[in-house]
């Protein structure tokens, strides 16, 4: 391809708006322009990129057995209306009207138009198990779009969904998919990690996430020291080792504590550990509100809240909601005299503070020296906080570390949360109706992209992995307006298409300029025709380790392929 009659507008100054690595070079490098906030346009580069995973996706894919469609992106608001989700999903989901006023929904997924295709079209268990995927666009309407194409309210995403008669076959679907995703992405050459995770709006159970490691990632990985455990912050299990102390219950005591109101500021005034304070908050559960105790260094944990109390939505309750119900304000509840109406939750930790401080729920007051049974009640205990840094691991085996990742990947085990919401259901063998076992299982296409640059990318722009690169070499010709150099570049562009794809830059740029743009765009190897030409010789440049050779021409084939033998 000629550089000449390819849109590549790339940029020599870093983009003010552009806050992370691959967001900035991707804007550079001329692969994406933005068209409004959370949307872009792919440009060729990009384009070619997103073909190269999507077509790793389409083989790993085909291979376990999984049939491609292509399911509409408009999708009718009475399918979203029969699993549920219409009213609980949020307004991250794009809703819109026709023109005779019937409600559609922009689909940030498709679980529920899979389900009514496969309802319609299976009743018998001979024709189970079946597995669909498509490659999409999808839509969600993100309160604040950033990172580029990380968090868009438009992205491209694989989603594929399995139809199953029993646990056991979708057990084994599962494990494909795994098995599956891992060639992807170690196919993309992305170091990555498979973690456990919470499905979200999504449901199900059994999940794991597939996370890129980067320190820009929006998620925290919580994994073992020693063993191979590797989960979502959010799904790592806390294990207490913890005992009460061998301290007297004290007397409760309320003290003056003003302007006193985050944890940080109770203990100091009160020259208290942090540990030894509650920190107490409220929750709108559904509809139920519901009180949440935790130690004061540890975080709540919304999603084991939410898992406990086996809710769809949870969300902190209104400050004017709390106030009227606590009869204070934020920074001076707590549990002591709450209305018996509403649940106490607490975190398992809180069973062994003795003589804690909490608030008392008349601002600017808190208590001393409550216990849990004799001066507030508990309803239920739970595991609710978030694991820390140094916390024993849950399989037993070392401490906890932390690592910051970007989610690519998810898949889950769905059971009959749709199919029995939708009356996805077929005869057994006795001919007896039951309900169909889904799977669910996603790959953020571009998202993936964004995660390549941030772990391929140097001080002079993107270094491209081989196997998803726009192009695998760059033949730079340093003056087109010579003719031995231009005479080789054109006969050197035909013998290496044979075995590569090959971008020529045919334009007539100063040296530099050219040189500038090819570390931009970052293809895997250069090839630069210059003074040596008329000798048969040309500069062969590895862009990812910087190494550069002198090449005769009857030697380039063999040098390269040693050269991307060694990159794959």
């Amino acid at each position: 391809m000629k550089q000449s009659k390819l849109f590549i507008p790339t940029l020599r100054d870093v983009p003010a708006d552009a806050d992370i690595k691959s967001h900035q070079l991707l804007l550079r490098a001329g692969f994406i322009r933005q068209n409004a906030s959370g949307v872009y346009t792919y440009l060729p580069l990009a384009r070619k990129v997103l073909h190269n995973i999507e077509t790793i996706i389409r083989e790993e894919m085909d291979a376990i057995g999984s049939n491609e469609v292509l399911m509409p992106a408009l999708q009718p608001a009475e399918l979203w209306q029969e699993s549920g989700r219409w009213y609980s999903y949020g307004p991250e989901l794009m809703r819109l009207k026709d023109r005779h006023d019937r409600d559609f929904a922009l689909g940030p997924t498709h679980e529920e138009v899979t389900t009514s295709l496969i309802r319609d079209e299976i009743k018998s268990y001979k024709r189970l198990p079946v597995s669909l995927y498509q490659i999409q666009t999808k839509f969600r309407d993100e309160k604040r779009p950033r990172f580029g194409l990380l968090r868009g309210r438009e992205f491209v995403m694989k989603d594929a969904y399995s139809f199953h008669a029993d646990k056991e076959s979708l057990d084994e679907t599962y494990q494909d998919m795994y098995k599956a995703y891992s060639n992807i992405f170690s196919r993309c050459g992305l170091d990555y990690r498979a973690v456990l995770a919470d499905s979200g709006a999504i449901g199900g159970k059994d999940t794991q996430e597939f996370m890129v490691l980067s320190e820009i990632g929006e998620d925290t990985i919580a994994y073992s020291d020693s063993s191979g455990y590797a989960a979502n912050i959010e799904m790592a299990e806390v294990k207490v080792e913890g005992k009460k102390p061998d301290e007297a219950e004290k007397p409760l005591e309320k003290v003056s504590t003003p302007g006193q109101k985050t944890i940080d500021q109770i203990a100091a005034f009160l020259h208290a550990d942090p540990a030894q304070c509650l920190k107490t908050l409220v929750f709108k559960a559904d509809e139920a509100y519901v009180i949440v105790l935790v130690r004061g260094d540890h975080e709540v944990n919304e999603i084991k809240v939410k898992h406990l109390l086996e809710a769809e939505t949870i969300e902190m309750a209104d400050p004017d909601v709390i106030k009227t119900m606590m009869g204070a304000e934020t920074g001076s509840l707590g549990p002591v005299g709450a209305p018996e109406e509403i649940k106490i939750l607490a975190d398992n930790a809180v069973k062994y503070v003795v003589n804690g401080i909490c608030g008392a729920n008349e601002t600017d007051y808190h208590f001393i020296n409550a216990n849990p049974g004799r001066d507030y009640r508990v309803d239920v205990y739970g595991d609710l906080r978030n694991i820390q840094e140094g916390d024993p691991s849950p399989d037993g085996k070392g401490k906890i570390r932390f690592a910051r990742g970007i989610e690519v990947g998810h898949i889950f085990k769905l059971g009959t949360k749709y199919s029995e919401a939708m009356h996805a259901a077929f005869l057994d063998e006795n001919g007896r109706e039951q309900v169909m076992l889904m799977g669910c299982y996603g790959i953020g296409v571009s998202r993936t992209l964004t995660a390549i640059c941030e772990q391929n990318n140097d001080e002079k722009g993107l270094t491209w992995p081989v196997n998803i690169a726009p192009f695998h070499i760059h033949l730079v010709p340093v003056n087109m307006k010579d003719k031995t150099q231009s005479a080789l570049a054109g006969e050197l562009n035909e013998e290496l298409q044979k075995n590569y794809t090959v971008l020529l830059d045919d334009r007539k740029e100063r040296p530099g300029v050219k040189f500038a743009d090819a570390d931009l765009i970052g293809l895997p190897v250069r090839i630069t025709v210059g003074k040596k030409a008329s000798e048969g010789i040309v500069e062969v440049k590895i862009r990812k380790t910087g190494e550069v050779l002198e090449v005769s021409r009857a030697d380039l084939a063999d040098t390269l392929a040693r050269i991307f033998a060694q990159l794959a």
